[in-house]
């Protein structure tokens, strides 16, 4: 092919693609309203579609995190509480060769009194006694009834079997006692 017959080719080429051109700018230009809103439809569905997208994303994200959250929530009490079960040990190994009976019980009180106050630290709080106090749902659970020893008594907690806890104010365990009716 000459130079000429390429030169040629090239001004064809390029007078086919500017008419084109000129049709695609007169075609938006002379759209009619359905064509105009077709678009826009398209439009409005490519965003919610990311947006969808995007939301979903955020949501697996979301989960994924709350469940990492969830594995690692006790590391901080564990993790606390490990010098406790090494206490535990050693007393465990001196208890087999101790001799003197009241020296394991001070060490036991002594691992008891340290686990209390880790805990304490961490938002424990037993509740007080409430024997004698009337039987309230929002902290007890009763156990049994009993007949009451005398008509004062009765709706009252008569005795505590197990202590509750609040954890930051919040029950975590009620309060197991023993109902007079």
């Amino acid at each position: 092919m000459s130079t000429k017959e390429k030169e040629e080719k090239i001004v064809e080429n390029e007078a086919r693609q500017q008419p084109e051109a000129e049709i695609a700018d007169n075609e938006k230009e002379n759209l009619t309203i359905e064509e105009e809103l077709e678009i826009k439809l398209k439009e409005a569905n490519d965003k919610f579609l990311r947006l969808y997208s995007d939301f979903d994303n955020f949501r697996k994200r979301t989960q994924k995190e709350k469940l990492d959250l969830y594995k690692t929530a006790g590391e901080e009490i564990i993790t606390a509480l490990l010098p406790i079960l090494d206490d535990f040990e050693r007393a465990s190994k001196a208890m087999q060769d101790a001799k003197d009976i009241d020296s394991v019980k001070d060490g036991m009180k002594l691992i008891h009194e340290k686990m209390l106050s880790i805990l304490k630290q961490k938002g424990l709080e037993p509740t007080k006694s409430q024997v004698g106090e009337p039987f309230n749902v929002e902290f007890h659970e009763a156990i049994t009834q009993i007949p009451a020893p005398s008509k004062k008594e009765v709706g009252k907690v008569i005795d505590e079997v197990e202590k509750g806890y609040s954890l930051n104010g919040k029950v975590i365990r009620y309060t197991k006692v023993v109902v007079g009716q």
